[in-house]
């Protein structure tokens, strides 16, 4: 039951932490996914008669203008966003253009019913990425109530998304709507898992995706290695890869894991053969080969007919399906057919019934990309909150809510 959607926000200052980091291009938005995602639960607070405090993040200024001095700190405010969640949103929005300021707490003391008042971006200040407790204190005294709908940054323990939980008691904290969705597709597939079950692990690096493919060693029936990490595990065999993608250190951790799947009696697959190009460009010559017999100069792109057959087997056959990163370089068109094929496999082992996540930035994007976002069960906003959740690390932002 939701605890959000029952909540009653009537004459409450709902201080929403949500996710807004979205990519701006020449002071324009490129991508609102983030923030239309958000607008459910902004939308509910002031239906009931409630008013809202938006909180979020832009990049990392301070880290950015350290590097370099000359940056316009202009360039990570959210100023450059009012417009248009007021768009989203339909109402006027008011800015405050320091957090904790005089000027946010007069203007949060002065919202009335249906306002929104959205804070400067938390990290100009150094205290938002170190869980400052007073300066966690002092945002929350803004509101009346606490909402976390950033799911996209649950894995840090950062002010706004952990430590201000602890300045409301158990009855004024809670998740929103997308937040909430995200953590019951995530322990859909994890506590609630039908089989079989088959991860789809793919991305360039094995360093990267350790823990995952451990912790799913240990729920999944069937685990899908493709992408650039591939490579790394056919060296480990012994094959012959010539110029592809390797992490020459991992080489003792891809066989570890090969043993333990052995033992577990998990099916590790692996593409059998590859897209061969003769250098790394979107106007290479290509070829096709077997993974483990990469000719001489040549390195491996994108799965090969072979897997892609394989893989669509396995995936069609299941009824629960994780996709975290995708098969080759499919940003450039002669190496997307294996994140494709991929794609259109989840689609219809969907269509049959299999509950499909696909959660990290790469997977997100090809879905995207293909068309096939509304296709899948669920499309995670949460990259790197994801993956964590998925290594069976506890978020500090859902901890802080459960408390």
């Amino acid at each position: 039951m939701s605890k959000f959607s029952n909540f009653d926000f009537s004459g409450k200052k709902a201080l929403v932490r949500v996710d807004f980091n979205v990519p701006i291009k020449d002071g324009a938005i490129t991508d609102d996914t983030r923030m239309r995602a958000a607008i459910p639960t902004l939308k509910k607070i002031l239906t009931d008669g409630g008013s809202v405090i938006v909180m979020s993040h832009w990049g990392r200024p301070l880290k950015e203008i350290k590097k370099d001095p000359t940056k316009d700190f202009s360039n990570f405010t959210l100023k450059r966003i009012q417009d248009h969640l007021a768009e989203l949103l339909d109402t006027e929005v008011f800015f405050a253009t320091d957090p904790v300021g005089r000027e946010a707490k007069l203007k949060a003391a002065e919202l009335q019913t249906g306002q929104v008042l959205l804070l400067e971006n938390l990290r100009f200040t150094q205290h938002e990425e170190a869980g400052d407790r007073d300066f966690a204190e002092k945002l929350a005294a803004l509101g009346d109530v606490y909402v976390n709908d950033a799911f996209g940054t649950a894995h840090r323990a950062h002010a706004s998304t952990a430590v201000i939980a602890e300045f409301f008691p158990p009855e004024n904290k809670m998740f929103g709507l997308l937040m909430e969705a995200e953590i019951d597709a995530a322990e859909k597939v994890m506590n609630d898992t039908r089989k079989p079950f088959t991860a789809i692990i793919g991305g360039a690096k094995v360093s990267d995706k350790i823990l995952i493919i451990e912790n799913l060693l240990n729920k999944a029936t069937d685990i899908i290695i493709g992408g650039g990490m591939a490579y790394t595990f056919f060296k480990a065999m012994g094959g012959n890869i010539s110029n592809s993608l390797c992490e020459d250190d991992r080489l003792d951790t891809a066989r570890k894991l090969m043993d333990k799947a052995k033992e577990k009696g998990v099916c590790l697959h692996l593409p059998a053969d590859s897209i061969v190009a003769d250098k790394f460009a979107a106007n290479a010559e290509t070829s096709s080969a077997a993974s483990t017999e990469i000719p001489e100069g040549w390195m491996g792109l994108d799965i090969g007919q072979m897997a892609c057959e394989n893989f669509s087997k396995a995936i069609k056959e299941s009824k629960t399906i994780l996709w975290n990163g995708p098969m080759g370089v499919f940003e450039m068109e002669k190496f997307q057919h294996g994140t494709k094929a991929i794609a259109e496999a989840v689609v219809e082992a969907t269509k049959n019934g299999a509950f499909s996540l696909v959660g990290g930035g790469d997977s997100v994007a090809a879905v995207n990309k293909f068309g096939f976002a509304d296709d899948v069960s669920y499309v995670s906003t949460g990259g790197g909150a994801m993956l964590e959740y998925f290594e069976g690390k506890e978020l500090p932002g859902i901890a802080a809510i459960r408390k």
